[in-house]
């Protein structure tokens, strides 16, 4: 990805509009119409390979293994990533789905909060399974599953992001 010539200057000033426009105090927000995120479901080229990598390495529990009520033949299952959230793949053979790529309304990456010292621990399996990761400020890893989508592992407690308050 290549970034285009952007005018800093008035992306920050248009960040302070919408922030000053729309951004509430915390005792002032009502309450959200949502219970949680469900799940996200992802696409996933090989069923066994991605129940290996997210169950096996990174240690969240395969929960479920059902077809697709949409696609006959393609595989729906769920891993526990705590708090009642799940993250959920598909799998679609025989259609050509092509590669992992980050466009306008798809995925850049989905963030996963994890304890510092289970971090820790999931940092050192990355780099003992050979996967290619990048820690930033300490508390967050980046890295591509088997299919190319990007996974962030968080030690910052939920609601919180580098020591922002984000809830």
């Amino acid at each position: 990805m290549t970034q285009t010539d952007v005018d800093l200057e008035a992306v920050a000033a248009a960040r302070a509009r919408i922030r000053e426009a729309h951004l509430r105090p915390a005792g002032e927000r009502p309450a959200s119409t949502a219970r949680g995120l469900h799940h996200t479901a992802l696409v996933s080229s090989d069923v066994e390979r991605t129940v290996r990598f997210y169950q096996d390495l990174l240690g969240f529990p395969l929960t479920e293994l059902i077809e697709n009520r949409d696609y006959p033949g393609s595989s729906h299952f769920f891993f526990d990533i705590g708090h009642e959230n799940l993250l959920a793949f598909f799998d679609f053979p025989g259609l050509d789905v092509g590669p992992y790529a980050e466009v306008l309304g798809g995925l850049h990456h989905v963030a996963i909060s994890v304890d510092p010292a289970r971090w820790e621990e999931l940092v050192a399996r990355l780099t003992e399974a050979g996967v290619e990761h990048v820690v930033h400020s300490g508390v967050s890893v980046y890295f591509t599953d088997p299919d190319g989508a990007r996974i962030e592992l968080i030690a910052d407690p939920l609601g919180e992001m580098y020591g922002e308050q984000v809830l």
